[in-house]
């Protein structure tokens, strides 16, 4: 496989939609990972060269839905890629109907319900408003967070940062959640009419074209192509 290397924001953006998935770091074996393609030293560094940055921006500008999808790990999916993962890794039921039959928690369809009425809504104000604020609910919250993030039910749409009360940067940055539905609906993302086996199809064809054999076997487990 190629061994990339790259500095720039749209530079990651070509890689992006060259292999459709693009983990933050290293979850497939022969398989790019940004950090493994881009260099150490621009990490956290807050210059427009960092790619800790970046990560939100693929969100904000449309070009890759970004969040803990797989192996409760930091993914980007391409805008071109994403209906066919949505198709084998979310489900086609109904969150309620999931919380009726015990796959997911009562935290997680409170938490989603409140991230659909508030688009953008981050993480501080979300615990508040869910009654989650105590130090003993911080598990819960987040592991109902990712259980969202893993059914591609929701998507981290950008980041908050924290001000003091003359509106100074204050603290880390906190992350802000859109709803998978209203993300790919404001940047243009169809869902398109096709099966679960037709879209694990595709998207092994999609990576048979780019990817080495080693790296093809852990996809396919991901996929389960």
């Amino acid at each position: 496989m190629k061994n990339y290397q790259i500095r720039t924001y749209e530079e990651a953006i070509e890689v992006i939609k060259e292999f459709g998935l693009l983990p933050l770091a290293k979850l497939v074996p022969d398989y790019p990972s940004l950090d493994s393609i881009t260099s150490k030293d621009h990490w956290y560094s807050g210059s427009e060269l960092d790619p800790w940055m970046w990560r939100a921006e693929f969100a904000v500008d449309g070009v890759a839905a970004y969040g803990k999808f797989i192996k409760k790990k930091s993914v980007l999916i391409s805008r071109e890629l994403l209906p066919l993962v949505r198709i084998i890794l979310g489900s086609q039921q109904p969150l309620e109907k999931r919380y009726v039959d015990g796959l997911v928690s009562r935290e997680a369809l409170e938490l989603y319900r409140l991230i659909d009425v508030e688009p953008g809504i981050d993480t501080r104000a979300l615990r508040l408003k869910a009654g989650m604020k105590d130090k003993e609910k911080k598990k819960p919250f987040d592991n109902a967070l990712l259980d969202l993030q893993g059914f591609l039910d929701i998507v981290v749409s950008g980041t908050k940062a924290k001000t003091n009360e003359l509106g100074e940067k204050n603290g880390w940055s906190s992350t802000s959640f859109e709803t998978m539905d209203y993300w790919a609906k404001s940047n243009d993302v169809k869902q398109i009419g096709i099966n679960i086996e037709e879209a694990k199809m595709e998207l092994k064809e999609h990576f048979a074209q780019i990817c080495s054999p080693e790296s093809m076997k852990a996809l396919g487990k991901i996929f389960k192509f």
